[in-house]
């Protein structure tokens, strides 16, 4: 049974951070790009980024490209996203999900699999 458990979310100020994570099982870890998409209310899907388990290679969205800073640790099949500056405009809930395709999660908001999501709100 294919599992992504997310845990970390919470309230936070603006300028803040948190750190999620993202425990996985039930599939072959290599052979996904792992990571986060996330959506707020009344919004489509955000691809925000993932980590090729095979070659390490790391993907964000534009948006959080120099303030979010995704890592693994493949022996616990584990991935975790610090969030450092965060902006009220980040506030969603972040699901974990697995994809073969990093573009595909990240710029499209795609995945084969998912989590159930945690909740991220930042304050102005």
């Amino acid at each position: 049974e294919v599992q992504l458990v997310e845990s970390g979310g919470g309230l936070v100020q603006a300028g803040g951070s948190l750190r999620l994570s993202c425990a996985a099982s039930g599939f072959t870890f290599d052979d996904y790009c792992i990571g986060w998409f996330r959506q707020a209310p009344g919004k489509e899907r955000e691809g925000v980024s993932c980590i090729s388990s095979s070659d390490g290679r790391k993907y964000y969205a534009d948006s959080v490209k120099d303030r979010f800073t995704i890592s693994s640790d493949n022996a616990e099949n584990t991935v975790y996203l610090q969030m450092n500056s965060l902006k009220p405009e980040d506030t969603a809930v972040y699901y974990c999900a697995a994809d073969p395709m990093g573009f595909r999660l990240v710029d499209y908001g795609l995945a084969d699999y998912w989590g159930q999501g945690t909740q991220v709100t930042v304050s102005s």
